[in-house]
């Protein structure tokens, strides 16, 4: 995997270089989604950092609380109509009773797809590795094309300068474990 990227210090000069970048997608032949964004922290109302939003969490926690109460309505109705035992048509529990278990069952379902949609936010686990650049953690914001076409990397390079990037680095190998040589 070759990584081609710039760092830059301001989020405004960011944004130009994400822009820059996604105008030249067509003309340099590489997918939009081969753009990539580092940031040691949340950069709030800017483009770039809106669009790798993928989901509203609250609506997969509203999922899973519902797979959650089905799943407890079924285990208590189907597990009292399995026990033959002679009631004389009442119910083997009271409904009082159904109800703890089919909230606490709503709830866990809730809380556990809460933490899945956590995990997949964060990309975790990641078995591919991390790019990252120690600048990173000093403040810097890492905009790079991963695996650009061969024949467009010294207009990328050009593209990263003009947009007002500090440094730009190229990197090949294992993500996590880049060799950077600097241009």
């Amino acid at each position: 995997m070759k990584i081609l990227y710039g760092l830059y210090s301001d989020p405004e000069k960011v944004q130009l270089a994400v822009d820059t970048l996604n105008a030249a997608t067509s003309e340099l032949k590489f997918n939009p989604r081969q753009i990539i964004i580092v940031s040691g922290e949340p950069h709030e109302g800017y483009d770039f950092a809106e669009s790798h939003l993928t989901s509203l969490p609250y609506r997969w926690a509203v999922l899973g609380g519902a797979i959650g109460a089905l799943s407890g309505y079924f285990l208590t109705t189907l597990t009292q109509k399995a026990y033959p035992i002679a009631t004389g048509g009442m119910p083997i529990a009271p409904a009082w009773t159904d109800g703890i278990i089919i909230y606490e069952l709503t709830m866990l379902g809730a809380i556990l797809m809460t933490f899945i949609v956590l995990l997949r936010g964060a990309r975790l686990p990641n078995f591919k590795g991390v790019i990252t650049d120690p600048e990173v953690w000093a403040g810097k914001i890492l905009v790079g094309v991963v695996d650009p076409p061969q024949d467009a990397q010294s207009v990328l390079e050009k593209c990263l300068l003009q947009a007002g990037a500090t440094q730009v680095k190229q990197s090949s190998g294992a993500p996590g474990k880049l060799a950077s040589k600097g241009t």
